[in-house]
């Protein structure tokens, strides 16, 4: 059976762009289209590099990639199933969802590690743990979420925390102040604008332990569809792969062309930084190749957000997650 006739029924996007780069005809590509959750950048270059260099296209899909951003959203539209993938967050997403009764699924998952990070004034604390002795600018999704678990887990406290208006002037002018931020995006900008190199604490290798930017779709898409759904999976894997590790400038110059605001020293930082830090290839994805989970790591990360109040105890989660497309270390030979 043909991807095209196993996606049938589904509502697809007007518009291509495997087919347009790789000068494949409309006819030898199925359509599908994968909604990010914010605008372009590095952190989705492995999806841009499949589509610029024809991955997509050699297992039979014409990949259409739509920007999410502050006015977008792209969840919606998966689950109203105007979109076939969605980039999800981290596993708090997908316990959210089964909580809900909502059959979207984790099908794999892109980042081994949380960007998220805490950064502070160099010579403030030398390790995580030391950040309990500074006030901590945090927004309101993240005290609700994993600033839960840094209280459980390492003695923070909701009285030093004020919340964080995504601006980082008063962290800038109080060193007794540490801030929230996203490993490739906040160190940057206070580079820039402050004129120095904060130290930057992950909270992943602190503990946090769910993975991030998930490859979402519907449960409805994932048994009508299974090869499509092999297909993104796998092209993506290799598309990571190949924009970590080998010439990522079609991909770049497609972000940059997506999101205008994007330039390549801001592209560069990101890369550096998810290669150093290994966001994108560590942990599991080391022998299972990038996209890789487990049912140990998710159950581990479920315990947590039990311990730490953020999720309900005796929750069934398994619904919203599979294996069955992921751990098939595709791609590894382009590292």
């Amino acid at each position: 059976m043909t991807l095209k006739r196993v996606l049938a029924g589904l509502t697809l996007a007007a518009t291509t762009s495997t087919a347009a780069l790789t000068g494949a005809t409309a006819a030898d590509l199925t359509p599908v289209t994968f909604g990010t959750n914010w605008l372009a950048q590095a952190e989705h270059g492995g999806y841009y590099q499949a589509v610029a260099d024809g991955t997509y296209a050699e297992c039979g899909l014409d990949v259409t990639i739509q920007s999410g951003g502050p006015q977008v959203n792209n969840r919606a539209l998966l689950l109203a199933n105007k979109i076939q993938f969605h980039m999800g967050g981290d596993l708090l997403q997908a316990f959210n969802a089964a909580k809900e009764g909502i059959p979207v699924v984790a099908v794999a998952a892109t980042f081994q590690k949380h960007p998220q990070v805490i950064i502070a004034h160099p010579g403030q604390a030398e390790t995580f743990a030391d950040l309990t002795k500074l006030t901590l600018l945090i927004g309101d999704n993240g005290f609700a979420s994993y600033y839960q678990w840094m209280m459980a887990a390492y003695g923070f406290t909701a009285e030093q925390r004020e919340p964080y208006t995504f601006n980082p002037a008063p962290f800038l002018a109080d060193e007794g102040k540490a801030m929230q931020g996203y490993l490739s995006s906040e160190p940057y900008v206070i580079e820039k604008e402050g004129g120095f190199t904060p130290d930057v604490f992950l909270i992943a290798d602190a503990g946090y332990s769910t993975y991030a930017t998930t490859i979402e779709a519907m449960q409805k898409t994932i048994d009508e569809s299974p090869e499509a759904v092999a297909c993104f999976v796998d092209g993506s894997a290799k598309g990571w792969y190949n924009y970590i590790y080998g010439d990522h400038s079609a991909a770049d110059a497609m972000i940059m062309a997506a999101n205008p605001d994007m330039t390549q020293d801001k592209i560069d930082f990101a890369i550096a930084k998810m290669k150093s830090e290994g966001i994108v290839d560590s942990g599991d994805a080391l022998e299972l190749g990038i996209g890789a989970m487990t049912d140990e790591k998710i159950k581990d990360f479920y315990d947590k957000m039990v311990e730490a109040g953020v999720i309900e105890a005796g929750l069934d989660y398994s619904a919203a997650y599979t294996l069955a497309f992921t751990n098939k270390k595709v791609g590894m030979d382009l590292k």
